[in-house]
């Protein structure tokens, strides 16, 4: 009979990153210590750093020590495993995540404080924010801390109650029924190229109307599956209409013209897509857009890339609301 292995829990494996960090270049160094915070290492003592083993931190590491190789600095990847369970347990405690997922908690509460005080679409951006907190949080909660169900729980719910405010059950004649089973978790399609209406109308899409929208990218000459929303090309259930591009028919839409901060986007989008009044902003977000175009490896990242920009721009505009468009 074949002896039998001793085997170790899965989450007992662990990658040991001892680093030797550039001294010469303080830049260099910080940007090192940022990566590994940005992968969720932990600290054991200077220069020895701990993650959790599996593909994607080895990955992330992997690189992290070849660029460590081209700034005069070296690095080891070590693979360890703890036996003893209370050092996993130590280890364990290094990547508890529930302090973050708390404050998270904490400052998606108080946004309820605005309700029936601040403008909704101002509360739905700051919630964006806290939706992309939550969700950095979650990419390095190792262990699925039991708080991360809780986060997302008053997460969802706040959404909801914004999205509540922003379209009451009221319809108008030629706007959209602005009733949520009609337009919330759902898919929406566009096609490729990904210009600026069509990001723009994505990031719309995501901020404003559908914060649980499942965006998919069609080829040119792929149809468009039957339970999604089309939009920005013909045939689509929102497109270019008369004198409006896609982004502006979705804001008239789903009333979001009310909302001057977005409205101006609008103009700008409208000037990129189409021509027409010139916008002075138009430039400097079309060499925006390009730069995302030339870094990003697929359409998801670009979108996310494009993503920043709206958001950018829509705060820029927001903190001066009175403000007429230059």
């Amino acid at each position: 009979m074949a002896e039998e292995k001793e085997t170790t829990p899965a989450d007992s494996h662990w990658l040991v990153y001892v680093a030797s960090l550039p001294t010469e270049d303080p830049g260099a160094r910080m940007r090192v210590l940022r990566t590994l915070d940005s992968l969720g290492c932990a600290l054991l003592r200077e220069g020895v750093f701990l993650l959790p083993d599996n593909a994607v931190n080895r990955q992330g590491l992997q690189r992290l020590s070849e660029h460590m190789a081209r700034i005069n600095g070296f690095a080891h990847i070590l693979q360890v495993a703890s036996i003893d369970a209370r050092q996993m347990q130590a280890f364990r405690s290094l990547f508890d995540r529930t302090a973050k997922y708390e404050e998270l908690i904490k400052t998606i509460k108080s946004l309820r404080a605005g309700f029936g005080v601040s403008e909704p679409s101002g509360i739905a951006q700051v919630l964006g924010k806290q939706r992309r907190e939550f969700e950095a949080i979650s990419a390095l909660d190792f262990f699925a801390s039991p708080m991360r169900n809780r986060a997302a729980q008053v997460l969802r719910e706040t959404e909801a109650k914004v999205r509540k405010l922003m379209f009451p059950d009221t319809s108008k004649t030629g706007r959209v029924a602005q009733s949520g089973r009609h337009y919330f978790n759902r898919t929406w399609a566009t096609r490729k190229p990904l210009r600026a209406d069509r990001l723009a109308s994505a990031w719309l899409i995501r901020r404003f109307i559908d914060p649980e929208a499942t965006l998919i990218w069609l080829e040119k000459t792929q149809g468009c599956p039957p339970a999604a929303v089309g939009f920005g090309f013909k045939g689509a259930t929102f497109s270019n209409s008369g004198n409006k591009v896609t982004f502006e028919v979705l804001l008239a839409g789903f009333e979001l013209d009310r909302i001057a901060t977005l409205v101006r986007i609008g103009t700008l989008v409208h000037y990129l897509d189409a021509g027409g009044t010139p916008v002075a902003e138009a430039a400097g977000v079309d060499t925006l857009l390009q730069g995302a175009r030339r870094r990003s490896n697929s359409d998801e990242e670009l979108f996310s890339e494009s993503e920043k920009t709206f958001d950018l721009l829509y705060e820029t505009y927001f903190e001066a609301p009175g403000k007429a468009p230059a």
